[in-house]
C-alpha cells in the first residue's frame, strides 16, 4: 500500500459517517430529507414538482452524493412553499451530516458547460451563509417550472447548511439548459469541498480552529 493510501485511510477512519436525516413540518409542507456525502450518486427524488426532481437528481449524480427527497406541499397554490423547503431541508441535512467540517477541503470551484450554456460555481462551507447569484435566465418558465425559484432554492440551501455561494452566468441563451449547468456545477464544487484532505489529518479546515 502506497503512503498516500495509508494516509487517506487514516484520515477517512478519523471521520465520522457523514449522513443525515431531517424531517421537517409545516402548515404549509411536509418534507424529509436524507444524505450519505459518502454516497455513489443514487437519487430518489417524489417532490411533486418534476423540473425540482430532474435537478435534485444532478446534484446527486454529479456530486456523488445519496439523495432521499419525500416532499409533500401545497402545490395548489403554487410550487414555491415546497420547492423552498425542500433547499431548507437538504441545506440542515448537509449542515448536520458535515458537522464542524473536519478535515474537509471546504471550498469547491467548478465550471460546467452545457451546450452554448457555461456556469462558474464557487463555493466556502465557512459557516458564513451569503449567496451572490448571477444567472439571467430568459423565460419564466421551464415546462411549468417557475426559474424565479432556482434563486429561491439556492437562496434555502446557503442560509441552511451555512455556507457561501457564488454563481456567475458565463454564457447561455436556454433557460433549461442554464439551470439544469448551475446544478451540475454546483453539484461538482459540492463534491470538492465535502472531500477529505488527506493532509489535515482531520483538522478543521480553519487557520482559527473552528467554522
Amino acid at each position: 500500500m502506497q503512503t498516500s493510501d495509508r494516509q487517506i485511510l487514516s484520515s477517512l477512519a478519523s471521520i465520522p459517517t457523514r449522513t443525515a436525516t431531517i424531517h421537517r413540518t409545516t402548515k404549509e409542507t411536509d418534507i424529509e430529507v436524507s444524505v450519505n456525502v459518502d454516497g455513489t450518486g443514487k437519487c430518489q427524488a417524489a417532490t411533486g414538482i418534476p423540473f425540482l426532481d430532474h435537478m435534485l437528481h444532478q446534484i446527486a449524480s454529479h456530486g456523488l452524493i445519496d439523495l432521499e427527497v419525500q416532499a409533500t406541499g401545497d402545490l395548489e397554490i403554487d410550487d414555491h412553499h415546497t420547492n423552498e423547503d425542500v433547499g431548507i431541508t437538504l441545506g440542515q441535512a448537509l449542515g448536520k451530516a458535515l458537522g464542524d467540517r473536519q478535515g474537509i477541503v471546504r471550498f469547491g470551484n467548478f465550471l460546467a458547460p452545457l451546450d452554448e450554456a457555461l456556469i462558474q460555481v464557487c463555493l466556502d462551507f465557512s459557516g458564513r451563509p451569503h449567496l451572490s447569484y448571477g444567472l439571467q435566465i430568459p423565460t419564466q418558465r421551464v415546462g411549468t417550472y417557475d426559474t424565479q425559484l432556482v434563486r429561491e432554492f439556492f437562496v434555502a440551501i446557503v442560509n441552511h447548511s451555512q455556507m457561501t455561494l457564488h454563481i456567475r452566468q458565463l454564457d447561455g441563451i436556454n433557460s433549461h439548459h442554464i439551470i439544469e449547468a448551475t446544478f451540475k456545477a454546483f453539484a461538482r464544487s459540492l463534491r470538492m469541498a465535502t472531500e477529505i484532505d488527506p493532509r489535515r489529518n482531520g483538522a478543521i479546515p480553519s487557520s482559527k480552529g473552528v467554522l
